[in-house]
């Protein structure tokens, strides 16, 4: 967000007068939530350089017994534009229309990520494009990689997919106080299912195809401030997701047949 950043939020306020550190008033949250998220969320939803989503918003206004409308004020003021809010239309960098271009411009982000790497959906199944996200985790161990799923794999290729990563990183692990590797898993199953990938530079949203009336075969490819935003919206869902930290968590979500077809990532 632009402006000075704010560290005397009644959200911060609320922490330090339970004599909670960050490390601690997130564990607390995410016993109430069954979510994953860490220090540095906490940190950036206090200082309102980001803002909290609604699950875990009811989670800490149970923990400070404060309300939501002084607890999150801070992030609420409208005062405190984004810089997409000004950009606007300038963050839609290229409208993908075929196939091919989709698959290129997903893979690119993904091999270009080099801070954090945000896939969100449960139909992937595209091999290059999986194995650029797989590369691009072994390859850079500092980068982030949050992984959210809404159901089930769709496709036996991403429950392969979701068990490679495990082999090459431990979610539980952390470099530099952070875990690198956040897999989780969106309940309730009815919940809306989204469909994007987002590095700190780069993000492409796959849209409904506009050759016919299946599939999601077309999209667009977005600039570094809305794919800030699509990181954050992930690392939201994420931390409010159920955590998928073995290969027996993954191995026991049974590949879920059915579904719109989709092309592309999801």
């Amino acid at each position: 967000m632009t402006g000075s950043v704010r560290v005397d939020s009644p959200f911060r306020e609320a922490r330090l007068a339970r004599n909670l550190t960050l490390e601690e008033a997130a564990q607390h949250l995410n016993k109430k939530t069954g979510g994953s998220t860490d220090a540095s969320l906490l940190g950036a939803w206090e200082t309102g350089r980001k803002r909290t989503g609604l699950k875990n918003r009811r989670g800490l206004c149970e923990l400070y017994e404060l309300s939501a409308d002084i607890l999150f004020a801070h992030q609420d003021d409208r005062e405190a534009a984004s810089a997409l809010d000004e950009s606007g239309t300038t963050e839609v960098t290229r409208l993908l229309t075929r196939y091919s271009d989709l698959i290129e411009a997903m893979v690119e982000v993904a091999s270009g990520a080099r801070e954090q790497l945000v896939v969100t959906g449960s139909r992937s199944r595209e091999q290059p494009y999986l194995t650029a996200i797989e590369s691009a985790v072994e390859q850079r161990p500092d980068l982030v990689h949050y992984r959210v799923l809404y159901g089930p794999p769709r496709h036996a290729a991403l429950a392969v997919h979701l068990l490679r990563l495990l082999e090459l990183r431990d979610p539980r692990e952390r470099r530099n106080g952070v875990r690198t590797l956040q897999i989780g898993l969106v309940e309730p199953p009815d919940a809306m299912e989204r469909f994007f990938v987002a590095s700190e530079s780069a993000a492409v949203v796959p849209m409904p195809s506009f050759h016919g009336a299946d599939g999601f075969d077309c999209g667009i490819l977005l600039g570094r401030e809305a794919a800030s935003g699509l990181v954050q919206h992930g690392r939201e869902a994420c931390a409010s997701a159920r955590p998928l930290e073995t290969m027996d968590a993954v191995r026991a979500l049974a590949v879920r047949p059915g579904g719109t077809t989709l092309q592309g990532e999801r």
